[in-house]
């Protein structure tokens, strides 16, 4: 008899058009910032500090836009259009995750680990980063060589280290 009665109150408050349920932490405003923040390379737990919510509330805004999906190629950078091919090859300046860089000292070809060696090592937190100066290409060439850390079998840590590096080569260009 108790249960009966809350349904039909949960179903005139219904029809009555009230909103039911826990009042949503971020309002549709914030949560299409917080997913253009994290497209722009954002971390979870900055939005989370900035929005004074928990890092699972930025992951449910996220995971409810799709912004945290995986595109179904990893492995395959978009080729440059035709009518840029004359320009020579920038050389840039990039931090290179120390996960991937970890990676490709074990499995990345010659031109690669040569560059690697080449770069200086930045401590960061727990972790580090190697700053490498090299031509654009070469950068691409060891984001194609570490697309095994953005598949779903790799940790949270690598794919989002492949991310970063990602960002990075394409803000570049």
């Amino acid at each position: 008899m108790i249960s009966e009665n809350t349904r039909e109150g949960v179903a005139a408050a219904e029809a009555a058009g009230k909103t039911l349920g826990r009042p949503a932490a971020l309002d549709p405003d914030q949560a299409a910032k917080v997913v253009e923040a994290f497209g722009e390379g954002t971390a979870v737990k900055a939005l989370a500090r900035q929005h004074q919510v928990d890092p699972k509330t930025i992951r449910r805004v996220l995971d409810a836009a799709g912004a945290r999906e995986l595109p179904e190629q990893l492995d395959v950078l978009p080729a440059p259009a035709p009518e840029q091919q004359p320009e020579p090859d920038p050389v840039i300046t990039l931090d290179l995750p120390g996960l991937l860089a970890d990676h490709l000292l074990a499995g990345g070809d010659e031109t690669v680990r040569t560059a690697l060696a080449s770069g200086r090592t930045i401590r960061r937190g727990q972790g580090h980063s190697l700053r490498i100066t090299a031509p654009l290409e070469l950068h691409r060439t060891a984001l194609q060589q570490a697309a095994a850390l953005a598949t779903e079998s790799a940790s949270s840590a690598e794919r989002k280290a492949h991310r970063v590096y990602a960002t990075r080569i394409t803000a570049a260009t």
